[in-house]
């Protein structure tokens, strides 16, 4: 099915301390907005990569889409304030002609065109899936410093990017999010309030999110193993 691309590049890594927005910080000698941007042109059938950067990174952002060898358009715009608001806004960017939309966070670096086509194939038949791991550590939740309940792990799962999703759905969920005054911290919430389910595609801890400078640090190393 044909498909749009979104790639959230907007948060200013103020964790990570690195003095650059996140997107821009170099891996393996590319950024991180280089890595997905790598990743999302070698998918099938895609139509379009909208990517969101925070205000006056769009030159940068356009520069790293040509270094790239994007082959399809790129479309560059200044996120929000929230990474919702940042996928809302390139949502509104997305071609009418695309089917779904695949959203991801430039801040997972090592995600595989094989793990963004098994999202957009359970998402084309179930109506949205996302990247997801089963959780391996023992669940606390604490209050005031102290353990208030053990929760059983059985069944939970971490969600991840990519996430995919029938491009109208994901807009109207957006949309009602929006009226309603709602924020979530990934698109797959949204679409459930609609009462959707979302279909999980089991992925792995390597595909880990940057945050912090020990992520990074554990990034280089498996990148300097990748590059082997």
């Amino acid at each position: 099915m044909r498909t749009s691309a979104i790639i959230v590049a907007a948060g200013s890594g103020s964790r990570l301390g690195a003095g650059q927005p996140k997107a821009f910080v170099t891996l393996g000698g590319r950024t991180l907005l280089a890595h997905s941007l790598a990743t999302v042109a070698a998918l099938r059938e895609l139509l379009e990569v909208v990517v969101t950067v925070p205000p006056g990174m769009e030159t940068e952002a356009h520069a790293e889409a040509r270094r790239a060898g994007m082959t399809i358009p790129v479309k560059v715009t200044a996120g929000g304030i929230e990474r919702q608001d940042s996928v809302r806004i390139a949502l509104s960017l997305t071609s009418a002609e695309s089917d779904l939309v695949v959203i991801h966070d430039a801040a997972r670096p090592f995600a595989s065109p094989a793990l963004f086509e098994r999202c957009i194939e359970a998402a084309a038949r179930s109506g949205g899936a996302i990247a997801a791991i089963p959780v391996a550590d023992t669940l606390k939740r604490v209050e005031k410093n102290l353990i208030a309940a053990t929760l059983p792990r059985a069944g939970l799962y971490q969600a991840q990017t990519p996430q995919a999703f029938h491009r109208r759905l994901l807009i109207d969920a957006h949309e009602r999010a929006r009226a309603a005054g709602i924020t979530a911290t990934d698109d797959a919430d949204l679409v459930e309030r609609l009462g959707k389910r979302v279909e999980i595609v089991e992925a792995a801890a390597l595909n880990l999110k940057i945050t912090t400078p020990s992520d990074l640090q554990i990034a280089e190393t498996i990148a300097a193993m990748l590059a082997k």
